[in-house]
């Protein structure tokens, strides 16, 4: 059982911050903020969707490189990629080339647009997502007590594959929920507990 850290600074953070770097960086600056604007919320969504299998501080060292490669997670440019394109996004050793993830992207990309409400859609990206935030956040007080996945990221899961998205698990899913503040991720004694509305 882990409780929030006291940090070499005397601030109290979720356990995997406890150590100056990237990771606390994001905790302190990003995770649990929430997130405007389709192509933020799609950015979010794709890095959560390549950091599946390993760890989130290999997604943030890269991240400057995915922002670059990804056209800064413009979807309709994203949503226009070529052969030509993909065979690149291969080859950049600066970011995962994984063929799955690349290709799950471009269609993902593909999928939002046609949640846009000028081309058809109810609502765009963001409204959708969105419009599973549970009642209550959670409020866990120690690591052991942290959900991976919730009735609300299982139905998002299966709402954004509905309509033709890949890679949206529901573990990626309640993950994408902690990261643009649908819920709030942090422990209960952690010194960003609250802060992310």
């Amino acid at each position: 059982m882990s409780g929030p850290v006291i940090g070499e600074d005397g601030v109290a953070r979720c356990p995997w911050a406890a150590a100056p770097g990237v990771m606390r960086e994001y905790h302190d600056t990003e995770w649990g903020v929430r997130v405007r604007g389709e192509s933020a919320v799609f950015e979010r969504l794709t890095l959560e969707a390549f950091q599946s299998g390993l760890s989130w501080s290999t997604i943030l060292n890269k991240r400057p490189a995915f922002r670059e490669v990804f056209d800064g997670f413009d979807v309709d440019k994203i949503a226009a990629y070529d052969d030509t394109k993909r065979e690149s996004l291969l080859a950049d050793a600066r970011i995962v080339r994984n063929r799955l993830k690349i290709n799950a992207t471009i269609t993902n990309a593909r999928a939002t647009i046609e949640l846009r409400p000028e081309v058809g859609g109810e609502a765009g990206l963001e409204e959708l997502v969105w419009s599973f935030r549970p009642e209550r956040s959670p409020a866990p007080e120690s690591s052991d007590q942290v959900q991976a996945t919730s009735k609300e990221s299982t139905a998002l899961s299966k709402e954004l594959k509905r309509r033709g998205f890949v890679f949206v698990g529901p573990t990626t899913m309640h993950a994408l929920m902690e990261a643009i503040g649908i819920v709030d991720p942090h422990l209960a004694g952690c010194h960003r507990r609250g802060s992310g509305q």
